[in-house]
């Protein structure tokens, strides 16, 4: 089934997400940052919302749902293990769960870390991952209530997905995330060519979104913890990946 896609930015560094399903005319915002700017991308493109899918509690996903919900009367979906946190919502999921927005299907996938009951959305018909705050380009989300062990779990979930996945994620981090990465791996060419590309986009105003999974798991330190080349660039040759990928958030944090 066919379906498309509006990107824009919300509040200051927010991506703002419609997922339009063409065989029904349903379409979904993945998150609410900013009812305003979710209204205005609907205008502009003649859709109508019918659902929010909702990836975690945090206000800067949710400000706008309430809002929304009184103007379009859509449905909201979230995870059950955060549904407590989320305001009005009508249907939770679970891991190995799907919800449908039309005809298409997305799995649920767990990936706490960032949060405890953060979840992701994988259209895998349509080749669509919408990864929030889990999943950056070039990084992943700061661990505000999970461990680092809870991260690396979820990080290998979304890896194990296909290579031509689109990664979407919930912010425009990916430059300062390309320079943070060179840091730590920086003998990586991939990455180089990447950092550049990030550079030119964001030099030209542009999103560098979406992203193939396939690239992000060649270019992102996060997912390569288990590499050995990574462990012995910061040090920790043949440690655990937890530990690694620990010294990689830890850095992170501090840069």
């Amino acid at each position: 089934m066919s379906a498309l896609i509006e990107l824009f930015l919300c509040r200051s560094d927010n991506f703002g997400v419609l997922l339009h399903d063409e065989a029904t005319g349903r379409t979904a915002a993945i998150d609410a940052p900013e009812a305003e700017a979710i209204e205005a991308a609907l205008e502009r493109r003649g859709w109508r919302l019918t659902d929010i899918l909702v990836t975690h509690h945090h206000a800067d996903h949710v400000e706008g749902i309430e809002a929304l919900k009184t103007s379009y009367g859509c449905r909201v979906v979230a995870a059950k293990a955060d549904a407590h946190r989320i305001p009005a919502v009508d249907e939770t999921v679970v891991e190995g769960g799907t919800v449908n927005v039309g005809s298409l299907v997305a799995e649920i996938i767990d990936t706490p870390g960032h949060t405890v009951g953060h979840i992701a959305y994988w259209f895998a018909e349509q080749k669509l991952l919408f990864a929030a705050d889990t999943l950056f380009s070039l990084g992943c989300g700061r661990l505000f209530e999970g461990s680092p062990a809870d991260m690396w779990q979820s990080l290998l979930k979304l890896r194990a997905l296909p290579d031509d996945t689109q990664l979407y994620c919930g912010h425009e981090y990916t430059l300062a995330n390309a320079r943070f990465a060179l840091t730590v791996d920086p003998a990586n060419q991939a990455l180089a060519r990447r950092a550049a590309e990030v550079e030119a986009q964001r030099g030209a105003h542009r999103f560098t979104l979406p992203v193939l999974l396939g690239a992000e798991k060649q270019e992102n330190p996060f997912l390569r913890a288990d590499d050995p080349g990574v462990a012995t660039a910061v040090g920790l040759a043949g440690a655990d990946p937890v530990a690694v990928f620990t010294e990689l958030r830890e850095r992170k944090n501090r840069f």
